[in-house]
């Protein structure tokens, strides 16, 4: 069966051994199952959609060539290989741009059927769609520019501060202005990209969003060194990849492939590719993993007795 992507052939053989043993019944039984839910359509269709984000360094991002490449993708595309498998079809990528604002439509309304960016898992959103196992932890903090007098989430207090539309971030600066009474003059903007964009021009003296996010920006900035990352966490976000919601057989490709992934080491690979090693541009944004994600993985590898 043709492969999806750029997994190495030894993970990918383990991969697939599991998902011919494992994600769906014993291959007579298999023979008669009805797939159902999204594995029906993807093999119905050969074609999987998959919604990847323009700016979110090292997550899901355009390349010089305009293609999605980064750490969330390479963890779908793993998800593809393992979908392949079960449904015993090769599948082609259909790739569909989504935006903070956007993204959890996309998966409800069937235009996407996994979503691959840095996307915060939240029982509000929970309600809606599903998540895979979290693949990343992260947290609120604000980027400003050098010589800044913002150090801290108070000193945001009568500040224009960027956020983007659809982010935990944005109700984190809304509620933490309210509480506090910081009269926070909150930009909202389209995508990351353009929310930084607001501290370059001046507009904004500040953008709040996930502090690995600021990290990728500053470090594919030609101005890097005009730029830093201030305060403590002002909230706890743990990313997952989202699919629709009440699709019993993908959730358990999905659960059962991050736990192969997670075993057999690749999601530390793929962190060590994308957050210690020079990016695809020549930056690194050099983030050693969390204490949090690191026992997050060893305790998804260790399976159910």
């Amino acid at each position: 069966m043709k492969r999806v992507g750029t997994l190495p052939s030894a993970f990918a053989a383990l991969l697939a051994a599991v998902f011919l043993s494992a994600a769906l019944p014993a291959a007579p039984a298999r023979a008669q199952q009805q797939l159902t839910g999204t594995l029906a359509k993807v093999r119905g269709s050969g074609t999987i959609a998959i919604g990847y984000r323009e700016s979110s360094v090292p997550f899901s991002y355009l390349n010089a060539r305009n293609e999605p490449i980064g750490y969330s993708i390479e963890l779908c595309r793993a998800l593809v290989t393992a979908i392949e498998d079960a449904v015993n079809k090769s599948l082609a990528i259909k790739w569909v741009p989504v935006t903070s604002d956007s993204r959890i439509d996309a998966v409800v309304n069937g235009q996407v059927d996994l979503e691959c960016g840095s996307t915060t898992n939240n029982l509000e959103r929970q309600k809606r769609v599903s998540f895979s196992p979290t693949m990343f932890v992260s947290g609120t903090k604000v980027l400003v520019k050098k010589g800044s007098p913002i150090k801290s989430f108070r000193d945001l207090a009568n500040r224009k501060v960027a956020v983007t539309a659809g982010t935990t971030n944005e109700k984190t600066l809304r509620e933490l202005s309210q509480k506090f009474k910081l009269n926070i003059d909150l930009l909202v903007a389209r995508d990351h990209a353009e929310s930084f964009g607001l501290v370059k021009s001046g507009q904004a003296d500040a953008f709040a969003t996930d502090d690995v996010l600021l990290y990728g920006l500053i470090a594919k900035d030609a101005a890097k060194s005009d730029y830093e990352v201030v305060g403590d966490f002002l909230s706890y976000d743990p990313y997952g990849i989202m699919y629709r919601k009440g699709d019993a057989q993908l959730d358990k490709v999905v659960v059962d492939t991050f736990q192969v992934l997670a075993e057999d080491g690749e999601i530390e690979r793929q962190y060590k590719r994308w957050f210690l090693r020079k990016l695809p541009s020549g930056e690194s944004i050099n983030l050693p993993m969390s204490a949090q994600l690191e026992t997050i993985i060893q305790t998804m590898s260790v399976k159910a007795e």
